[in-house]
């Protein structure tokens, strides 16, 4: 009996344990280049086969056809790019044809790279193309912009070992890893389900219902990789996802994870995630509306439509090689007590029909209100309960924007005594000046060290966050990008509450505490914010404080009303 053809084995670029042992000694001598978070995703999934038939990071005539018209150079359809980016000098120091070392985050050796191409990609037309708009509202266009590095480098990989992952071991597995699996209990039809929220109720339905249309055994593989800023962290979702295997049937349902970095691209997303699942052994895939959309762009409105990503995988359905299962939009009909397709019950006048949405759901944590019983299951509600704490409970930042002399500072103590004064959480003040005495003291004012100053001060606010405690930051922070990056940093772990302090140019110049404008209108002192470098003004703060003419106290009072409306301290 010959193997199917969606089981036998794919090739990986994996050398042989022996031959790897001999590169790593070898390896020593090569340049290095130490991987991004995203760049590891990547990486492990060009070795295991995941991105089959993709045999190393593209070269410029790939990734330019990639961009353009969906497919490689050779004509074979994939729709990502997938680059190695570093920066120009890096770029500058490497010779075409050279192997280079790639390594993770703690230098460990994951594979060798032969520089085939380097090139510098024109950014705005890959952001146009490949996620349909060169618009940083798109987390992708944003890190493409923002952090991704200005030259690409492509070439074949040599696969030496798996990036380690210490956590979930026994719930990762390759791609040749799965389709053993699915030999050996003799699984045949394999409908994935791809998701990167936490499962509910409806989620459980919808793949019963997937599963059984398509009569085949049921794959949830969930992304662990990198998802949107903002999602809830994986090690909360595969709890989740644990909690909810259990009302699945074992023997035709199983669970794996899958160490992707999503671009949330939408349609191009969704063919992607179908070869990715053809890699892995399977035969249908679920796609839901709007699959892998980011959200609203900067005009407030949703990237893609809801179902162009359906819509496109069905024209390339037959070349990936996976047939599309579309989602039913599933909601709860209270009188018959079960979930229905929405556009499939026919009595809807005189039926109660019940749905909480993602944003409802995030309010009702956040304000520590009941979850009902026929949304989600109990153990799914108390994980979220576990890592969402009401907002009462919760870590957050105050973040102090504006020109120096500003009043920043002076708001930012007030606040601070005010908030020690209720006493229910640790209260840090993560003033600029004080910042520089003990963080960073050996930088001096250009744009780059100014930047790194924000970052840390960011980072440090993202610890005293996450630990429970209130850190009030009062930094220039004049560049939105800069912000926008401690903001997403932050919101991972609690609100996030930005203040410009709006005093203008003028004022801040008329007070001149420190004499600090005198100097720069001298030339004195070089990139100075508001007079000879730019401060972005902050779009839509959560508040915005006028000084002039205003006394510090009330200044203060106005964010104490701000945190108690947004749910972060009693009223009182």
């Amino acid at each position: 009996m010959t193997m199917l053809s969606n089981l036998a084995p794919i090739p990986e670029l994996y050398v042989s344990y022996e031959s790897a042992q001999k590169l790593k000694v070898e390896a020593a001598d090569l340049t290095s280049w130490d991987l991004s978070p995203r760049q590891i995703c990547d990486l492990e999934l060009l070795m295991n086969g995941g991105f089959n038939p993709l045999k190393g990071f593209l070269s410029e005539a790939d990734y330019d056809n990639v961009v353009e018209n969906m497919r490689l150079a050779n004509g074979t359809l994939w729709p990502m790019p997938i680059t190695l980016d570093v920066d120009e000098e890096f770029a500058a120091a490497i010779e075409l044809g050279q192997d280079i070392a790639l390594r993770d985050q703690e230098g460990v050796i994951l594979g060798t790279m032969t520089v085939t191409d380097r090139w510098t990609p024109d950014k705005a037309r890959e952001a146009e193309k490949v996620f349909g708009a060169d618009d940083d509202a798109h987390p992708a266009v944003n890190y493409l912009h923002n952090v991704a590095g200005k030259v690409y480098l492509g070439g074949p990989i040599t696969g030496i070992q798996q990036p380690v992952h210490y956590d979930f071991k026994a719930r990762r597995d390759t791609p040749n890893e799965l389709r053993a699996y699915f030999r050996k209990v003799g699984w045949r039809r394999i409908v994935a389900f791809q998701t990167r929220n936490p499962l509910h109720r409806a989620h459980q339905e919808l793949t019963f219902r997937a599963a059984k249309e398509a009569q085949a055994n049921l794959l949830i593989h969930p992304v662990v990789g990198m998802t949107k800023p903002g999602d809830v962290d994986h090690f909360t979702r595969v709890r989740c996802y644990e909690a909810v295997l259990d009302k699945y049937p074992a023997s035709t349902t199983s669970m794996s994870l899958l160490n992707l970095a999503m671009r949330m691209a939408g349609p191009r997303e969704a063919v992607w995630h179908g070869l990715i699942r053809a890699n892995h052994g399977c035969t249908h895939f679920i796609v839901g509306r709007d699959h892998a959309g980011p959200g609203k762009n900067s005009a407030g409105e949703d990237f893609y439509g809801p179902y162009d990503a359906q819509d496109l995988f069905r024209k390339y359905q037959d070349e990936i090689g996976v047939e599309m299962v579309d989602f039913k939009h599933m909601v709860y009909v209270q009188e018959r007590a079960q979930y229905e397709p929405n556009d499939e019950i026919l009595d809807k006048d005189n039926v109660t029909i019940l749905n909480i949405s993602g944003t409802e759901l995030r309010r009702r944590l956040r304000e520590g209100l009941e979850i009902p019983e026929w949304f989600s299951f109990p153990e799914v509600v108390q994980e979220l309960r576990n890592r969402f704490p009401p907002r009462s409970q919760q870590g957050f930042t105050v973040f102090f924007t504006g020109f120096s002399g500003s009043g920043k500072s002076t708001i930012a103590n007030a606040l601070m005594v005010k908030l020690m004064e209720t006493g229910d959480r640790p209260v840090t003040l993560l003033d600029g000046d004080i910042v520089r005495k003990n963080l960073s003291s050996e930088l001096g004012f250009s744009k780059e060290h100014r930047d790194l100053n924000i970052r840390r001060i960011g980072y440090v606010a993202s610890e005293i966050t996450k630990n429970g405690g209130i850190a009030i930051c009062a930094p220039i922070a004049p560049y939105a990008t800069t912000r926008r990056a401690v903001r997403e940093e932050i919101e991972q772990f609690g609100a996030f509450c930005e203040v410009h302090v709006a005093t203008s140019i003028e004022e801040c110049e008329r007070r001149d505490r420190k004499g600090l404008y005198k100097l720069a209108r001298e030339g004195k002192i070089k990139e100075f914010t508001g007079i000879s470098d730019p401060y972005d003004v902050p779009e839509n703060p959560e508040l915005s404080v006028e000084t002039e003419n205003v006394e510090v106290d009330n200044c203060a009072h106005q964010v104490l009303l701000k945190l108690e409306s947004m749910g972060l301290i009693a009223a009182g």
